[in-house]
């Protein structure tokens, strides 16, 4: 298997110096290239094609929230991992409209950053300890009287619970014997019913739904 392709994104070179080290002692994953804004980052986009982008919050310039957007908006396979110092509520969920698949606080240990790694390339959607935390405290917070996704239909609830365990278009429409675009316009319905912008989203939303 290649190894994943990772994009690091920070200003701080020592920082950047530190990550590189880290990752370069672990077999499956390469660091191709390094930024230090979020203009450097989308300049070099094309040229190595990342399979993940590592990426700081607070930078000069074009900040990791709007570079973010405009990665995803690029290079829809490419997964954007934040690496930040903030772990508050707007930050996190900035981010998380902004299109990325995880976010992890600066500290995290070794091997909870390479975990993260693979999981977002593959696809997943994942949040550091004390990210998840602090998600688990603001779902707690809502109003539980109201009905677990009443808006849904019982075939979205279907899907949407497939979305949870990280099925693809594909692999759901060949569970269901649908055809792809079926299954897309579904998955389209589901996130305007839940107000979501995409699977990470949705599938926090199902998690906390007990899907």
């Amino acid at each position: 298997m290649d190894p994943i392709r990772v994009l690091l994104v920070d200003d701080h070179p020592a920082f950047r110096a530190g990550l590189r080290a880290l990752l370069a002692a672990t077999d499956d994953v390469s660091v191709v290239a390094e930024a230090a804004s979020g203009e450097e980052a989308l300049a070099v986009l094309p040229t190595v094609q990342p399979d993940v982008v590592l990426i700081d919050l607070a930078m000069p310039g074009m900040g990791g929230i709007a570079a973010t957007e405009r990665i995803v908006e690029a290079g829809p396979h490419v997964r954007v991992l934040v690496l930040s110092m903030a772990d508050d509520d707007d930050s996190v969920f900035a981010a998380m409209r902004a299109g990325a698949r995880g976010y992890v606080v600066k500290g995290a240990r070794r091997a909870d950053l390479v975990r993260a790694i693979k999981a977002v390339a593959a696809g997943e959607a994942i949040f550091g300890a004390a990210i998840a935390v602090r998600l688990m405290g603001y779902f707690a917070g809502l109003d539980r009287r109201q009905p677990a996704l009443p808006q849904l239909t019982e075939r979205e609830r279907e899907i949407l619970s497939l979305v949870a365990k990280h099925l693809t278009n594909p692999q759901i429409a060949q569970r269901y014997g649908l055809s792809e675009k079926t299954v897309r316009n579904h998955v389209s319905k589901i996130f305007a019913k839940l107000r979501v912008a995409d699977r990470a989203q949705a599938i926090i939303v199902a998690r906390e739904a007990g899907l």
